[in-house]
């Protein structure tokens, strides 16, 4: 409870800091909708601040960037804007009705610079609070990812990506996995984020308590994934790419998965490997099932 105190608190400290976000001037110079800003070094401090997790947590904040994101982002039920920035090109394009007026900040290319985390930044970045799902998270009847160690930020945000397309709404990491808010991983989402949740738990006390779901292992030894009965939906474990998954979740694993090899590759990308099975598991348009 202090923490979110904390961060509301930060929040509004940052937002009198940018007078500008609410009566229309920064100093001597006249802002708004409709008018180029200049952000202060406080504001450009706080935004940056953002792309680290210790602050996003403390704030309950993120920020995504581009204008297919933000538009998804700024559509969606889950989540709330706080601030947009973008440039006169973007906003003359922009619709940001979710958004009230005094929360859109038009600023030039070079201003949008100092505060993205892109190397090539794309016309507009959105501060948008962390979203929170209401209902029960639901595991029954329904396939659900579980990533074991996967660190990278991109193979993240892909996977999140590859699970919204498969219509899977849950993805249970665990905890040394990237956060879900990290920039990179958001941009990777290309606005899946606002669909699929992603808690993270110790896994292998998760699984226990999950013990009347199927736990399937996504291994180099497994059995291929073929066509045939398809298989009951439950719980697909993928693991770090170079460590694999732990051996006390293999323990769990009703059966272990795997991809058939052709070529001479040593392994996939978790992200691809992922898409590949739940091309599979989740039903294309026949049956997919576990060979013998």
């Amino acid at each position: 409870m202090g923490e979110l105190l904390a961060g509301n608190l930060h929040l509004c400290l940052f937002f009198q800091e940018a007078p500008g976000l609410y009566n229309g001037s920064w100093g001597s110079i006249t802002t708004g909708f409709n008018a180029i800003s200049m952000l202060s070094k406080q504001q450009v401090k706080y935004i940056q601040s953002l792309s680290q997790k210790k602050f996003r947590t403390s704030e309950g904040l993120f920020i995504a960037e581009g204008p297919k994101i933000v538009a998804e982002l700024l559509s969606s039920p889950h989540i709330e804007p706080v601030a947009l920035y973008g440039t006169e090109s973007w906003w003359q394009e922009a619709q940001p009705n979710k958004l009230s007026p005094d929360k859109q900040v038009e600023i030039s290319l070079q201003e949008l610079e100092k505060i993205s985390v892109q190397p090539t930044p794309h016309g507009v970045l959105g501060i948008f609070r962390q979203p929170r799902f209401s209902e029960p998270v639901q595991f029954s009847g329904k396939w659900t990812l579980v990533l074991d160690g996967i660190q990278d930020p991109g193979n993240l945000g892909t996977i999140m990506r590859t699970a919204d397309w498969f219509g899977i709404d849950t993805v249970v990491a665990s905890p040394d996995s990237a956060d879900v808010f990290n920039p990179k991983v958001v941009q990777s989402t290309m606005g899946s984020i606002a669909r699929v949740q992603v808690l993270y738990k110790d896994l292998h006390s998760f699984l226990e308590q999950h013990a009347d779901k199927p736990v399937y292992a996504s291994t180099l030894q497994g059995k291929p994934l073929i066509q045939g009965e398809k298989s009951d939906p439950g719980f697909l474990v993928v693991g770090n790419e170079s460590k694999g998954i732990r051996p006390n979740l293999l323990v769990l694993a009703k059966q272990q998965l795997t991809i058939p090899r052709i070529g001479q590759a040593e392994s996939l990308n978790a992200a691809v490997a992922t898409g590949i099975f739940l091309s599979q598991l989740c039903g294309a348009t026949q049956p997919m099932g576990i060979g013998n």
